[in-house]
């Protein structure tokens, strides 16, 4: 242990804290030092052994942590009934184990994919209500396609299916019929699109958490030598939802979702929010345009029209996260705690936390620490980053910080 921490007296600091110097659930004793004034706690605090998370978390979306990053903060730091909060949702993994755990879900996300992604697994379907819809979808009725770009994924019956349901779901939408049950059938189509195995509607493309251009997929069918299969939209659709519920539902009497920019969420009361486990976009490593365009294209987004957060300075990306930890003070109750979670990026070069610290200054927030989940925990590589910074390391970077009373 790091003597300069003696600075921060023991018996004042929160019990967390506490908890993470004397952790060593994985075998391994918490490496602390102190940087910036602030101490470090380094260890193996979630395994990537544990990967039996929840089902219903099985859904692919670009750049999102593992569920049990937010259960280590959701189990320490809240109770039952406590509102939890993720202001950048992605494919929503807080707000779903916040339910998950008894508490109350709030989320937010600029792109609408994120709610059309998470709100369905909140309260959801069953498996007999999904499956007696998918038996009074028109299947037989969807007989032709207006995209035959989209060829070079679907075989023609596929993709006659695809513009079908797609064009039913809208249609629904706009008459003002569409239900949980239907919003569940979309989520899950949305994350069958394209993928790599014969259980996505697609040929053998990329993984399902993006999507390749046509002229990408092209050149993939030719070096593959590969045409599009048919596939059975409905019995995908179905078999997924089996999967996706066969541990049971992620049950809430209340949950609020928005498609907002995380410093304007005026519908969130004052005080509301016990805890925020987020992870916000970072600097420009991520288009999340190119990824989602054939998402958009089936809920019929214009991916130009959504305003994701991309910064190619830190000074830019800070004033960025400076608006949103504005909006979550006011937000976040008296004691209730923030869990940053930043990347390493440009060849470690860059510590984001240092920036998410500075954004912080002069707002009714304390940092308590940083918090570094380094995967294949060794003595040596755990310092990557921190005193030497010359290595990037696979490790979740947590900034805790904490309303002041």
């Amino acid at each position: 242990m790091n003597h300069q921490l003696h600075l921060f007296q023991e018996e004042d600091e929160p019990d967390l804290l506490a908890e993470l110097r004397t952790f060593r659930d994985f075998g391994e004793s918490t490496l602390v030092e102190t940087v910036g004034g602030l101490p470090y706690f380094i260890n193996e605090f979630w395994t990537a052994r544990q990967r039996q998370a929840h089902r219903l978390h099985e859904v692919s979306y670009r750049a999102c942590f593992k569920p049990q990053l937010p259960a280590f903060f959701i189990e320490r730091l809240t109770a039952p009934g406590d509102v939890v909060y993720d202001p950048f949702m992605g494919r929503g993994t807080t707000p779903i184990e916040a339910a998950l755990r008894d508490r109350i879900p709030y989320g937010n996300d600029t792109n609408p994919l994120s709610r059309a992604l998470t709100e369905p697994r909140i309260n959801p379907p069953t498996l007999a209500q999904v499956k007696a819809r998918l038996g009074e979808i028109p299947w037989g009725t969807f007989d032709h396609y207006d995209h035959a770009e989209l060829l070079t994924f679907y075989h023609p019956t596929t993709l006659a299916h695809i513009e079908g349901l797609r064009a039913w779901l809208m249609e629904r939408e706009k008459a003002g019929l569409l239900d949980q049950t239907d919003r569940w059938v979309r989520m899950v189509a949305l994350n069958r699109l394209t993928g790599h195995s014969a259980g996505f509607f697609s040929v053998y493309t990329l993984p399902p958490n993006q999507a390749v251009t046509v002229e990408r997929q092209r050149l993939i069918n030719e070096k593959r030598k590969q045409t599009p299969p048919p596939r059975d939209v409905a019995a995908i659709i179905a078999k997924k939802s089996a999967s996706l519920l066969s541990d049971g539902p992620a049950l809430a009497p209340a949950s609020l979702f928005l498609t907002a920019q995380s410093d304007a969420t005026s519908e969130i009361p004052e005080a509301a929010v016990a805890l925020t486990v987020t992870s916000p976009p970072f600097l420009d490593i991520v288009n999340y345009e190119s990824d989602n365009w054939l998402r958009c294209w089936f809920m019929g987004i214009d991916p130009t029209s959504v305003k994701i957060a991309m910064h190619r300075k830190v000074e830019a990306w800070q004033a960025f996260i400076a608006s949103t930890l504005h909006e979550l003070a006011r937000i976040t109750r008296p004691g209730g705690h923030i869990a940053f979670e930043v990347g390493e990026v440009r060849n470690g070069k860059v510590r984001l936390e240092e920036n998410v610290i500075a954004a912080a200054e002069g707002l009714p927030l304390t940092p308590l620490g940083v918090m570094i989940n380094q995967q294949e925990f060794t003595k040596t590589s755990n310092c990557w980053g921190v005193s030497n910074n010359e290595v990037g390391t696979n490790s979740n970077r947590i900034v805790l910080l904490k309303r002041d009373q």
